[in-house]
Order: structure tokens, then sequence, then C-alpha cells
């Protein structure tokens, strides 16, 4: 098994858990104000990364791996909250392509100017992946009067996600927990520092067990990215991890009875060819 295999079987496995989170903080947010799930969600992704960073004993982060993962977690914070705000809008088919897209484009860009051109075959799926992800996260009836500031969120959540993606590929050390603990570590203060400013309270675990399970999944996508973006190329990785949309949608036409369009089904093949395409060496 290749090193670029078992990186795009990380990417897929990053994709599956980041869908079910965004789609659990989705939910949190209907409940919450943004910063509140963020506050919640990042302290229980702080607490699992720190057990198992500690269980195996990880080296910790000095110098400038400890500049780029604590980067990585403020700038991935702010997209999770604009990302939450979004898709507690009920303007998903706005938000989640958008958001995708956008935040899939940046590593390929860095991509292309730190690791080269990818090969043919690969440079070809990475456009087919992001038309796939795209049209499968398009959900029919979003809320016309609410496109403007959903369109605005989704391209602010997209380039924070993007600028995460790229950061915290640039720790260079063996740990895979510890980055993380830094990352949410940074995202937690800095989503609980702003809620005295916002007048707002940190919500009750009890109350919001959504939350908690965005944080724990969001937790969990970001090991398998990192470990992804380690056995292939980080634009290969980015987007295969940003196809978790598919998995958002599909959550929400099984749970909250959405319907699923042409488009989407298109979308869904077209993902599974950028799949097959970016497997090639």
């Amino acid at each position: 098994m290749t090193d670029n295999f078992i990186g795009l079987l990380l990417g897929l496995g990053s994709a599956l858990i980041w869908g079910g989170g965004d789609f659990s903080g989705g939910m949190a947010t209907r409940r919450l104000n943004p910063f509140q799930a963020l506050a919640l969600s990042s302290l229980v992704g702080l607490v699992a990364m720190l057990i198992l960073s500690m269980l195996l004993q990880e080296a910790w982060l000095k110098g400038i791996d400890l500049v780029w993962a604590g980067s990585a977690g403020i700038i991935g914070a702010v997209g999770i909250a604009a990302l939450y705000k979004g898709l507690s809008m009920r303007a998903m088919a706005i938000v989640a392509p958008t958001s995708a897209v956008v935040g899939t484009a940046i590593p390929v860009i860095v991509s292309m100017f730190t690791e080269g051109l990818p090969q043919a075959a690969q440079a070809f799926g990475i456009l087919l992946g992001a038309l796939g992800i795209w049209l499968v996260s398009r959900s029919p009836g979003a809320i016309l009067a609410e496109a403007p500031r959903a369109l605005g969120l989704a391209v602010f959540s997209g380039l924070c996600f993007g600028s995460f993606f790229v950061m915290i590929a640039q720790v260079q050390t063996e740990s895979i927990f510890a980055p993380l603990a830094i990352s949410k570590t940074t995202a937690t203060l800095f989503a609980v520092t702003l809620l005295p400013f916002l007048h707002l309270r940190f919500p009750s675990p009890r109350l919001h067990p959504l939350a908690m399970l965005a944080g724990l999944l969001d937790a969990g996508g970001n090991v398998f990215y990192l470990l992804a973006a380690r056995y292939t190329r980080m634009d290969i990785a980015a987007v295969l991890a940003s196809m978790g949309p598919a998995v958002t949608v599909l959550l929400s036409a099984l749970i909250m009875r959405e319907p699923v369009s042409k488009p989407q089904r298109f979308g869904v093949i077209l993902c599974i060819a950028a799949t097959i395409l970016l497997a090639s060496n």
C-alpha cells in the first residue's frame, strides 16, 4: 500500500468525520450563539487531544511548530464560528459548498508553489473534486433573503479553513495529538475570551450534547487530516477532507428530511471519480 493511497484513505476519513461534526455544530447553533457552540466544542476537543497526547507521551511542540499550531487553532476557530452561524441560517445550499470550495482552493494554490504541480490525472481529480463538492453540497430551497449574508459567511469561513489546512500541515514533528492540543488550546482561549464581551455565558455541557459531539468529531477530523497531509500532497489531502459537506447533506436528508436533488447525485459521482484520480501515482 503506497503512501499516497494511505493518505487518500485518511483524507476520506477526515471528510466523513468532519461532515458529521459540521452537521452537529450547525444543529447546536440553532440553540446557541456560534461562539458559545465554538467555546464548548473546542473545550471538548482540547480535553480529548490532551488525554491522547499524554497517554502516548508525545513530545511537546517548540519554536516555529508551536507558532504554526497555535495560529492554526485561532484561524480555524474563527472559521468554525462563521460556518456554524451560516449553517444555522438554513441556507446550507449557499454556505456548505462555497465554504468547502474556497477552503480547498487555498492549499491547492499553496501546494503549487511549495510542492510543484501535481500529475495530470491528480490535477484533473482536484478540479473534479472541487466541482463535485460544490454540486453535492447544494440543497434546494435556500432562503433567498439570507443569501448575501450567508454567502459572506461562507467565503470567510472557507478562507479560514484553507488557512488552517496550510498552517497545521507546516508542523514538523512526529507527534500527532500534541499539535492539535496546542491548536485546540488557542481556539478555546479565543472563544472563551470573547464570551464576556458578547455578554454570553459558557453553555452547559449537559444541556448541549450536540455541541460536545461536534467538538469530538472536529478533533477527530483534524487528526485524520494531519495524518493525510503527511502521507500525500497537502492539496490532495485538503480536497479529500473538504468532501465533508457530502456527509453533512446526507445527514440533513436522513434526519431533517431535506430533499436530495439531481445535481447533488451527480456531485457524488464526480467526488467518486475525483477520488479514483487522486489515488493515481
